[in-house]
């Protein structure tokens, strides 16, 4: 995942309308840690052609506050510019790719 340390690089990524993750992690956060692998290779697996993005939360507080980020770890989708998917703590990557699947088949040609 690549790392994001601006609101503004964020923003200009998010409006390229192409499908976008965001994880929002901690450097001190042990489940953040455990869930970053599992949750980039299911993107792989899944959803080639979304764009992965990290932004460590408790770093660049700023960032995580302008997407009402207060627990980690969290995951924001954006499909078309807009936020579609929203999951926080206690995720379930069967059920993330799941409920990702239509949506994403429907954005990406």
């Amino acid at each position: 995942m690549k790392q994001i340390k601006s609101k503004e690089e964020i923003e200009n990524i998010i409006n390229t309308g192409k499908p976008v993750l965001i994880y929002f992690s901690g450097e001190n956060c042990s489940v953040c840690k455990a869930l970053k692998p599992k949750v980039e290779n299911a993107i792989v697996e899944n959803f080639s052609q979304m764009e992965n993005y990290e932004v460590k939360a408790d770093i660049y507080k700023e960032i995580a506050s302008n997407f009402s980020v207060f627990s980690i770890p969290t995951i924001l989708v954006f499909f078309d510019s807009k936020e579609f998917f929203r999951k926080s703590r206690n995720i379930s990557i069967q059920a993330f790719v799941d409920e990702l699947k239509r949506p994403y088949s429907l954005f990406v040609d």
